[in-house]
């Protein structure tokens, strides 16, 4: 409730996930003596995840590309339909996750319970065929629900259902906390808050894809970290933003906050009292219902443009897609980044690469800067004396190596200009790279000149000590004057040179 009513992503729902679960249960084994000492890392984990979001660290999930998001639709998808194809067919879900539903399913074909795998079937063709216009009164899901518990209640009894529901309030439980064990909870909290935050910003980029719409970040991590904190207070799981939940509240038309909310008061109704009437809710319904849910997660608008998608992206989403299925949601979404990231790095490389330019080379013919007359009549009036290297963009550590390794000076050359005036920046391995030519150049007996430093390059290549050794006379402001200088040096006299 409280995540809904301060969150940023409107549709989204909110409660205890499989990676939260997993770590909670982690915690209760080492806090098992004292259950206080539990609570207080969900409080602190909530605590977190307020910090986080007033930190802004949440805008840098609008970096995950969409091939990422789209597998991840996808593998969500896939699983709700292989989960759910046990119960549509009149049977328990067995085994552990989809594998344990896939070894499941011979069995369950063989042997499939007509009478509600009939009413599955039915649920699933309402939710799918019911006409826009009463969909827009009563949500065909909905509909679906009330219509398929009716017919099992008065006229398919075998047919398995819910079952008992448990009732009661949780009392508040205060927490605890003690000095002796705090580093190792604050640790524990880490760990949830980033966990938290991780699977609920996610959840948000999956419900953005389909409604449309764009949440906000930081709002959202202040949202789930005041429900973690009221959670914690109430002896709770702590929860994050569901995708299942929200993709199913989406596709049932929930666009507001009031949504959320609305769920949450169920769920309390549900354990105050009104347990008895969603005790007789068959499985098969709601299998019929969430197999439509999973139909309509998957990405079918990537998966059609396939064929004529760029084959890099096609591999990213298929590993993602494949990963969250059979392994897990968040090593399919931090595989899924560090594959694009690497292949964002590469095509980055590539480029800085291909911007370094030098004269008297095909490559300065083919997309080199224009040279001013004065500049032409310069390097001519030098007869190769002087090689002029410019650089085109940012100089990162994924262009290092290839720049160094490109640079090439012979004994004719008896001075050198490098151009950073079209270089808005230079990391920490670029700079050590230019350390590299200006070493390689100084080893050769060639005068090295720097031209058009920006103040942030200027300010790394000084910090890290690469101009140490580097005469100031030799930086000029253009490249022009770097030719000049370069010119007065070749010319002037041995001894004054």
């Amino acid at each position: 409730f409280f995540a809904a009513l301060f969150g940023g992503t409107p549709s989204q729902i909110s409660g205890p996930t499989g990676p939260m679960t997993v770590v909670m249960a982690a915690i209760f084994v080492e806090y098992s003596g004292a259950p206080g000492l539990a609570f207080a890392v969900i409080i602190m984990g909530g605590l977190f995840q307020i910090i986080f979001g007033w930190l802004r660290l949440g805008s840098f999930i609008s970096l995950v590309p969409f091939t990422v998001i789209s597998g991840f639709m996808s593998g969500i998808g896939v699983i709700i339909i292989i989960l759910q194809l046990a119960p549509l067919f009149g049977h328990a879900a067995g085994g552990s996750g989809v594998i344990g539903g896939l070894m499941q399913l011979p069995s369950v074909l063989a042997d499939i319970k007509w009478d509600a795998a009939l009413v599955g079937l039915g649920v699933l063709l309402v939710v799918w065929v019911t006409p826009s216009r009463i969909a827009r009164i009563l949500p065909p899901p909905l509909l679906a629900l009330v219509a398929g518990t009716l017919v099992v209640t008065y006229y398919l009894p075998g047919v398995s259902v819910l079952g008992e529901i448990p009732t009661g309030f949780p009392k508040i439980s205060l927490p605890s906390l003690s000095l002796d064990q705090l580093p190792g909870m604050v640790g524990w909290a880490l760990v949830l808050a980033f966990l938290g935050s991780i699977d609920s910003l996610l959840t948000s980029l999956v419900a953005d894809s389909v409604t449309r719409t764009h949440h906000l970040s930081n709002r959202e991590l202040f949202g789930q970290g005041i429900g973690n904190v009221v959670a914690g207070l109430f002896g709770g799981i702590p929860g994050a933003g569901a995708t299942m939940r929200t993709l199913v509240n989406v596709r049932s038309g929930g666009r507001t906050p009031v949504s959320g909310m609305i769920h949450a008061l169920i769920l309390l109704a549900i354990v105050l009292g009104l347990g008895p009437l969603a005790s007789h809710i068959p499985h098969t319904v709601l299998a019929g219902i969430l197999i439509k849910v999973g139909i309509d997660i998957i990405d079918w608008g990537y998966i059609r443009r396939a064929p004529r998608a760029p084959r890099s992206g096609v591999v990213i989403m298929a590993m993602v897609l494949g990963l969250t299925v059979f392994v897990d949601l968040i090593v399919a979404f931090a595989t899924g980044m560090i594959a694009a990231s690497l292949l964002f790095m590469k095509r980055m490389t590539d480029l800085q690469l291909q911007s370094v330019r030098a004269t008297g080379t095909e490559g300065w013919d083919d997309g080199g800067p224009p040279l001013g007359a004065d500049e032409e009549a310069i390097l001519e009036n030098c007869e190769d004396a002087i090689v002029l290297y410019h650089f085109g963009g940012p100089i990162s550590f994924g262009a290092a190596k290839g720049i160094a390794r490109e640079f090439k000076l012979d004994e004719h050359r008896r001075a050198l200009v490098l151009d950073f005036s079209d270089v808005p920046m230079i990391d920490t391995t670029g700079a050590f790279a230019v350390d590299d030519i200006l070493e390689k150049a100084g080893d050769m007996g060639a005068a090295a000149f720097i031209a058009g430093l920006r103040p942030p390059v200027a300010s790394v290549l000084e910090r890290l000590g690469v101009l140490d050794r580097f005469d100031p006379a030799r930086l000029c402001p253009t490249r022009l004057e770097a030719l000049q200088a370069a010119s007065r040096l070749i010319h002037a006299p041995a001894g004054d040179a």
